[in-house]
């Protein structure tokens, strides 16, 4: 049996959350996410590195909850 080899990242460190706690660093990422679609598309790929950062970063149930708000309009988020 061939052995698979799995590579597991997170984000990079970001000089703005220096502190272990990482719910700042969740939020802003999943918000950069969110605005990089807006301005060059769900086409690009450019805005999957972010997708990449906050789902290394924010638990789902967190981001289930704010996908809602978002779709109810409700976000508290700079979108």
């Amino acid at each position: 049996m061939a052995e698979i080899e799995v590579e597991l990242k997170t984000a990079p460190a970001d000089f703005r959350f220096p502190t272990t706690n990482q719910t700042r660093h969740c939020f802003t990422r999943y918000v950069e996410f969110h605005k990089c679609l807006a301005a060059k598309g769900e086409e690009s790929g450019a805005c999957e590195k972010f997708a990449k950062y906050y789902r290394s970063l924010c638990p789902g149930d967190w981001v289930e909850r704010w996908n809602e708000q978002r779709e109810t309009g409700t976000f508290p988020g700079p979108l």
